[in-house]
């Protein structure tokens, strides 16, 4: 089974908490894992023989966390290309704000940029929908699981 590294930039804790929750669900499924920590993300490159998914809330007008910025910028700037790298996108955020979700689908150009190739469609997750983001992400790992396995298979 393929690795799986799960990123997560979070405001109040939202975002880390879901990133926990759904970490464990894939391990339970038998891939190997490993929950990044934002002050452990600087200078790292995803490894394009594994998955990444990153779980972000968005803050402000449609930004991305402080925790998280640093890394976000470092690969913009250093522009890795990144063409068999596999990616996942959960957002949090709040659909009375104009620039809903705004963090994810920053990192969904970027990673799009840098060549990479996204699994399935980007969860994004509604706060004025849902006050449980974790049971939400949870739920959408079988589908996820579902496109990683068609993805081997092919």
């Amino acid at each position: 089974m393929k690795k799986v590294n799960v990123v997560f930039g979070t405001v109040y804790g939202s975002a880390q908490f879901t990133a926990e929750t759904i970490i464990k669900t894939i391990a339970k499924l038998g891939f190997s894992t490993k929950l990044w920590q934002p002050n452990e993300l600087q200078g790292y490159i995803p490894a394009q023989d594994e998955l990444l998914i990153v779980v972000c809330s968005t803050t402000g007008q449609g930004d991305i966390p402080e925790d998280i910025a640093p890394w976000f910028n470092e690969l913009k700037t250093n522009a890795p290309y990144l063409p068999s790298l596999k990616y996942s996108l959960i957002g949090l955020g709040d659909s009375s704000y104009e620039t809903f979700c705004g963090a994810i689908k920053q990192f969904d150009e970027l990673f799009t940029e840098l060549g990479a190739k996204p699994l399935l469609d980007k969860l994004e997750i509604d706060a004025c929908e849902t006050m449980e983001p974790e049971i939400e992400a949870n739920t959408w790992i079988a589908s996820w699981h579902n496109a990683v396995t068609s993805a081997n298979a092919a």
